[in-house]
């Protein structure tokens, strides 16, 4: 697809603003790229429903998310119900750099430099 890449160059709460704002446009780019070569015909298989059955074992995936990197660790036990899944969401890992993004700011900003990290405090309660 054809799409930019939105790079920061402060840093700041603006710069996580405003990339924000545009990587919303470049991925309504890509929707509208992806919609055009989206061929016609059914949508759902017709083979229906297939379950999966990893191999027993485990695994940990990581994946981007659009607040950060999502992690999913996985364990199998061969049959297609997961033995264990753990999700590690982003905003867990957003909020350990709050601490350092807040030494030797005023504490107006606070509020601001929190909410420019978009955490989500229902992720990392646990």
């Amino acid at each position: 697809f054809d799409f930019e890449v939105p790079v920061g160059l402060d840093g700041d709460c603006w710069d996580r603003y405003y990339l924000r704002v545009q990587e919303i446009y470049q991925s309504v780019r890509i929707v509208e790229q992806a919609l055009d070569q989206l061929p016609q015909g059914e949508v759902v298989s017709s083979l229906g429903r297939r379950l999966i059955r990893p191999p027993a074992g485990e695994v940990y995936m990581r994946a981007e998310n659009p607040r950060g990197e999502i992690g999913v660790y996985l364990i199998s036990d061969g049959t297609d119900k997961p033995y264990r899944i753990k999700v590690r969401p982003p905003s867990f890992c957003n909020l350990g750099a709050l601490r350092h993004m807040l030494k030797d700011a005023w504490i107006a900003d606070s509020v601001v430099i929190l909410g420019a990290l978009d955490i989500v405090l229902g992720e990392v309660d646990r």
